[in-house]
């Protein structure tokens, strides 16, 4: 019985993780690009400290960013036509989101396609007790790597569990944790998110 227990309050834990990151992914920001003849107006909706606004080419150069310093609404213009002919995004990061926009600059012209627009959800861990709980978005089914790694000597880490998931749309996993310190990595949307914990 109590087995039973145990396992029923995990996966109301995980239901209400998962919940909450739906949460951030239903109410995160609203992204409306306005554009005239020169000015490119960005405005984010419900926005909040620390999230970050950024223009990268297409080899990851990031040529401007900016962290978000109040809550509510962010509203910046650009002169894009000062940019390089090239391939561009502009990247709205958040909480658990992350938004692109890219964009085309051709001789003074800036060509916006919103059919490339994307949304990618970032990872969520939590850690309770010897637990672990990792749970994620995968709104294009893309893959995930899971990488648990022990410190078995100052800065020096072993792997004790790899993992990888595909073909789902949500992730809900619970690891549970021997005493000691511990590296996770998780390899997402060409991206790899570090977490570290002492347990």
């Amino acid at each position: 019985m109590k087995n039973i227990l145990t396992l029923t309050k995990k996966g109301i834990l995980i239901v209400a993780m998962l919940a909450t990151v739906l949460g951030f992914a239903e109410g995160d920001a609203k992204v409306i690009v306005k554009r005239d003849a020169k000015k490119t107006t960005i405005t984010l909706e419900d926005v909040k400290p620390g999230d970050l606004v950024s223009i990268k080419d297409n080899q990851g150069i990031i040529i401007f960013k900016e962290s978000v310093e109040t809550t509510g609404t962010y509203k910046k213009g650009f002169d894009l036509t000062e940019l390089a002919n090239g391939d561009y995004v502009f990247e709205i990061d958040k909480d658990l989101e992350v938004n692109t926009i890219p964009f085309k600059v051709r001789a003074n012209e800036i060509e916006f396609d919103e059919s490339e627009e994307s949304t990618y959800f970032k990872p969520h861990t939590k850690k309770e007790a010897d637990l672990l709980y990792v749970t994620k978005l995968c709104s294009n089914n893309e893959a995930t790597i899971i990488n648990i790694f022990n410190e078995v000597e100052q800065g020096t880490y072993k792997m004790v569990h790899s993992e990888l998931i595909e073909n789902t749309l949500a992730i809900k996993k619970v690891y549970k944790l021997n005493k000691g310190n511990y590296k996770i990595t998780i390899h997402s949307n060409n991206k790899e998110y570090t977490k570290f914990i002492n347990n």
